[in-house]
């Protein structure tokens, strides 16, 4: 199916919209895509819209903790919303939602971040 991503800056925050299969077929070309624009943008906190996202590998939990790392350099925070129940599991097992937070849709990750929507 491949993975599809949608990027998009609202003040200081990169949303980055994923859908398709996250495994390690797509992680190199999301990890170079997502890097270039966090640099091209003035952005401190990511929120990653993982509403369409059917299938994440570790590979792809790699992608997503190593831009987690550039955020907290940048001193903002990454917020994950919309997350399907099979790839909220994979978090889970994981323990990312030890390090980043849960919102339940993008609008809402926004208010929480300081921006209106």
């Amino acid at each position: 199916m491949g993975l599809y991503s949608l990027f998009e800056v609202k003040q200081d925050v990169l949303i980055v919209r994923l859908s398709g299969e996250l495994d390690h077929h797509e992680a190199e070309s999301l990890r170079n895509e997502w890097k270039d624009k966090l640099y091209e943008n003035t952005v401190k906190h990511v929120i990653l819209n993982l509403e369409d996202v059917t299938f994440m590998d570790s590979s792809g939990l790699g992608v997503v903790l190593g831009r987690y790392k550039e955020v907290l350099q940048l001193g903002g925070e990454m917020v994950v919303c919309s997350i399907s129940p099979p790839v909220k599991r994979l978090f889970e097992m994981s323990g990312m939602f030890k390090i980043v937070r849960l919102e339940e849709n993008e609008a809402f990750a926004l208010e929480t971040l300081g921006v209106a929507s």
